[in-house]
């Protein structure tokens, strides 16, 4: 097999922008035309660390692989969510932790730990930016527990390491890194070539992931609330209300005047996470949901009673010792309010990623393709599909591809309409298969009974 190049690697729709590549001497990150992270420079420049550490390359470990590496005496060892020491399900009892997050407040509560007993001197993880520039998020190091409250909550945006693993580099101590499975991936196989690296980037903190957006998301945020995309300063993807159900997203921006726009999900053309709008090509091509190389892995908890309280939940998969007695110690001290769960209930909450990244992946790696070809720890096939769940594969693929084509339009023409109306015809045919709803499930059943 020829070794890929990151030209290979971005026309073989395998990039997903975390930059691990963009890191390196002639190389940097810049913003695609579809409003994704691709590393620009020297591009053709082939060899074998890039091979090995691009968390998209054939040549690069699995997840299995890492993790067994990484976490030899672990206890469970699950085909869905990995190995780990133990799970759980809850919230942080102590601070506002809780309230200042998206879920439960795990993530803010475990980087603050870490920070002060003194294990890290710094945190490497998401935060907001002025906006000014129509970038509203980048990763930064933060360094107290102030900064770290500057990045709770969820952040559908693109942002790259690029930056980031240079200023570690450069910079002596102990850091953790908060991250999507994949950058948490290319994290672990740049330890493994940079000793630097591997002395200094000491704690992993994962996040589930169900895709990667683009940053055409918040402009067709901006057009159905009646905005300008050049006129949004700040955006909220899921703004919190323990009123209601937490899965009740609520989009929210705020504008150059001062003024505030919001829409619940569900009045929007593209308000349905599973259909795949706006997602990163390379995240059909993924298997890992659950950051299965993290030292620690964090999600919502998606079923109920949690998913209908509005305060918000977390669920945890806690993969190394160390992490493992982290968490025991909160419980025990009355800081966390935590039950423990086992991998039947994780895999429950993330019910739908998992069959998109199992029996969905094994179906789409029976397609022709061209370029580099993934190499999964699924086997491609179609089992025991029927011709319903694989139109609800094609569809999802169609409407991610094709989503990044309408926003262009939508951009060029001025006419942002062209996406919107487009947006929800495909929402509608995908819900007719997805969920039999309206007139496009209706006709869906009567093919069905037809067959």
């Amino acid at each position: 097999m020829a070794e890929p190049t990151p030209a290979a690697i971005v026309g073989s729709g395998l990039c997903i922008g975390c930059g691990s590549c963009g890191a390196d001497a002639g190389r940097d990150m810049a913003w695609d035309r579809n409003g994704l992270r691709a590393p620009v420079g020297a591009l053709d420049m082939a060899g074998e660390a890039f091979a090995r550490t691009c968390p998209f390359s054939p040549q690069a470990r699995d997840e299995d692989a890492i993790a067994a590496a990484r976490f030899p005496t672990a206890p469970v060892v699950d085909p869905r969510i990995g190995r780990f020491e133990s799970a759980h399900v809850g919230h942080v009892a102590e601070g506002d932790f809780r309230s200042g997050g998206s879920s439960g407040g795990l993530v803010s509560w475990v980087a603050n730990e870490l920070l002060r007993t003194g294990a890290i001197d710094g945190v490497a993880h998401v935060v907001p930016t002025d906006g000014a520039d129509g970038v509203f998020f980048r990763y930064a190091i933060s360094r107290s527990a102030e900064d770290v409250a500057r990045g709770a909550r969820s952040r559908y945006f693109p942002v790259d390491l690029a930056a980031v693993i240079r200023e570690i580099r450069a910079t002596p101590g102990r850091y953790a890194i908060v991250g999507v499975p994949c950058f948490i991936k290319a994290i672990n196989l740049l330890r493994a070539e940079d000793a630097v690296l591997a002395e200094r980037v000491t704690h992993l903190l994962g996040l589930f992931c169900g895709h990667m957006k683009s940053a055409a998301f918040v402009d067709s945020f901006a057009w159905q609330l009646g905005a300008l995309p050049e006129q949004v300063r700040a955006v909220e993807y899921r703004r919190k209300d323990a009123g209601r159900p937490a899965n009740w997203y609520t989009a929210q921006l705020e504008l150059a005047d001062g003024s505030v726009r919001d829409r619940d999900w569900w009045h929007l053309a593209d308000g349905d996470w599973g259909a795949g709008f706006f997602q990163a090509s390379a995240c059909n091509w993924c298997d890992d949901v659950v950051a299965e190389t993290a030292d620690i892995a964090f999600g919502d908890a998606w079923v109920e009673p949690y998913a209908s309280d509005g305060r918000g939940t977390n669920v945890a998969i806690v993969r190394s010792p160390e992490l493992r007695d982290m968490i025991a110690d909160g419980v025990r001290g009355g800081r966390l309010s935590l039950e423990a769960v086992d991998a039947d209930f994780i895999a429950d909450t993330q019910a739908a990623g998992l069959r998109q990244r199992r029996e969905g992946l094994a179906y789409r790696l029976t397609w022709p393709r061209s370029g580099i070809t993934p190499r999964k720890r699924v086997a491609p096939g179609r089992g025991d599909l029927g011709w319903r769940r694989r139109l609800i594969y094609r569809a999802r693929y169609a409407i991610s591809r094709d989503s990044h084509c309408m926003a262009r339009l939508a951009r060029r023409t001025g006419q942002s309409w062209l996406y919107v109306r487009w947006a929800a015809m495909m929402l509608g045919l995908y819900q007719g298969l997805a969920y039999h709803r309206g007139w496009a499930g209706r006709l869906f059943d009567w093919l069905e009974r037809r067959r």
